[in-house]
């Protein structure tokens, strides 16, 4: 049996919301985080309705110095194809509607229930743009993490550790990330729109809610947002993984973060082949600040304000705080 109070509002949950006049209060979101990523990242149509074929470049053609009367063979490029999944992310809001009616403030109240769904997804979503793996969860999408997890591989150039051991589970990651069509997308099914969609099922009658053939009428909102990511050029997206408790309370030792962020930004082959952005957690930005007030010489970032919030900047690229990214990753 389902436990009610978990999955529905109860009117506890209503007095708590309700002012000394009957009126929806505004609900500090205490769990709400800060997920940048989400907001970065470059949306594009899939060719198809649950995934998105594309071709990769493998090898580039070589040209033939000629001498007079010689010949030329035609060369041509190669090119492999690769198909990303996607994945539906869902969930239901259902209210009593006897509760959500009390003081004529249905609508006011089911807004306050969508404030942390909505907040739920985007958490949901900057972890999966991560961490999500196909190979043990096949109905999600595969982020970042596990494309760029092995340093023989491939793209094992744009991996940079330092000091990171495989068998600890005090490491971090910082990221940059160029997003743009030809470098790195998410994706939504073809012939549909981007983003969350929240549509309101209006009143419906909720079959057996107490476990033993009861009826409810009750307010449902669907929510959905399907999904997935692509990697199409891996050049443009660098792992930087360190461990964080080589980073001292008074910042006077381990790795000097200032120089490996500029390693992984020589990695990249053009900035301006997209929109750059750097990945930190909020244990990775106190280990700059940490470094950064050590040392004036190690000073790198400037604050300016930006459409009314403020941007850090190393190297004229903004640093995006992502708290969805782990300080317990295992280190590579």
């Amino acid at each position: 049996m389902t436990t009610l109070a978990a999955t529905h509002p109860t009117l506890l949950d209503v007095k708590s919301r309700l002012d000394g006049n009957g009126q929806v209060m505004k609900v500090i979101e205490m769990l709400s985080q800060t997920n940048e990523v989400v907001d970065d990242a470059v949306w594009l149509e899939a060719n198809e309705f649950t995934g998105h074929t594309t071709s990769v470049r493998t090898g580039i053609p070589e040209p033939t110095w000629r001498k007079l009367y010689g010949g030329v063979q035609p060369t041509k490029s190669t090119s492999a194809k690769v198909r990303e999944g996607m994945g539906m992310l869902e969930a239901y809001a259902e209210i009593d509607k006897s509760l959500a009616d009390l003081n004529g403030n249905s609508a006011a109240w089911r807004m306050s229930e969508e404030a942390p769904h909505i907040e739920g997804f985007g958490q949901k979503l900057a972890r999966y743009m991560f961490y999500g793996n196909e190979a043990t969860e096949p109905e999600a999408f595969t982020g970042l993490a596990p494309r760029f997890n092995d340093q023989s591989a491939a793209n094992g150039e744009n991996i940079l550790t330092s000091a990171a051991t495989p068998d600890s589970t005090d490491n971090a990651s910082i990221w940059v990330v160029v997003w743009g069509p030809n470098t790195c997308h998410m994706i939504y099914p073809k012939g549909s729109s981007a983003g969350l969609r929240v549509t309101d099922k209006g009143q419906v009658t909720i079959e057996d809610i107490d476990g033993a053939g009861g009826r409810m009428e009750a307010y449902r909102t669907h929510y959905k947002w399907d999904c997935g990511m692509v990697v199409r050029d891996w050049r443009y997206v660098v792992r930087v993984n360190y461990d964080l408790e080589d980073i001292v309370a008074s910042g006077a030792t381990g790795p000097v973060l200032r120089d490996l962020l500029a390693k992984a930004m020589r990695r990249i082959p053009n900035l301006s082949a997209g929109r750059p952005a750097i990945y930190m957690n909020r244990d990775s930005l106190d280990a700059f600040d940490l470094q950064m007030n050590r040392d004036p010489l190690l000073q790198f970032s400037t604050q300016e304000e930006a459409q009314g919030k403020f941007v850090t900047r190393f190297r004229g690229v903004p640093i995006r705080r992502v708290d969805q990214l782990l300080s317990t990753e295992a280190g590579i």
